[in-house]
This record gives C-alpha cells, structure tokens and sequence, in this order.
C-alpha cells in the first residue's frame, strides 16, 4: 500500500505550526492526556493568553480538538487533546506535496 500524497498547502501549515517550541510543548503534554486551559498554562508556565493563542493556531492546523465541559460548580473548563496526526517527511514526499502547492 502506498501512502497517501500530502496536500502541499496543508503540509506548509503544519509544519510552520509546528515550529513554534511553545506549540511544540503544548503537544508533549498534551500527548500524555487531554487538559484543560488553566492547569495546562500552570504546567507549561506560560499565561492563559499566550497559551489561547498558541491553542488556536494548533487547532485551526486540525492538530488538536476543543471540547467545553462544566464542572460540578457550574464552571466552564475548555479542554483540549492531541488528534491522531503523523507526518513522514522524504524527499519524495515533499516533491509530491510541491505539486499540490497554490500560496
């Protein structure tokens, strides 16, 4: 079975995404289990409003998954997880990619 050719728009998304150490680290918690914004902030030790930026960038890249969940006293806690991606960057793939670029 030969893998599946990687739109080249997508991949450039991805990749830029994933070049940020910050985002980088939200993914290795993340990785380990699904979290909610402010504990993830306090592990990360970084502030809820440079962590929601860096949550939006990873989700609008389809690399993680909100979900807005109450607590017992009523209080809205977004939580957020890793979706299933792998990447297998060849030479091949990438010139199969080039081809599908439009930006």
């Amino acid at each position: 079975m030969e893998p599946a050719t990687v739109n080249g728009d997508e991949l450039v998304e991805t990749l830029a995404t994933l070049a940020n150490p910050h985002r980088m680290r939200v993914i290795g918690v993340l990785a380990k289990r699904r979290n909610y914004v402010s504990q993830l902030a306090r592990e990360l030790g970084i502030s809820r409003a440079l962590l929601q930026v860096h949550l939006r960038k990873l989700e609008a890249a389809g690399l993680v998954d909100s979900q807005l969940e109450f607590s017992e006293d009523g209080k809205a806690l977004k939580f957020y997880e890793v979706r299933d991606f792998a990447l297998t960057l060849t030479p091949e793939a990438i010139a199969d990619a080039v081809r599908t670029l439009t930006k």
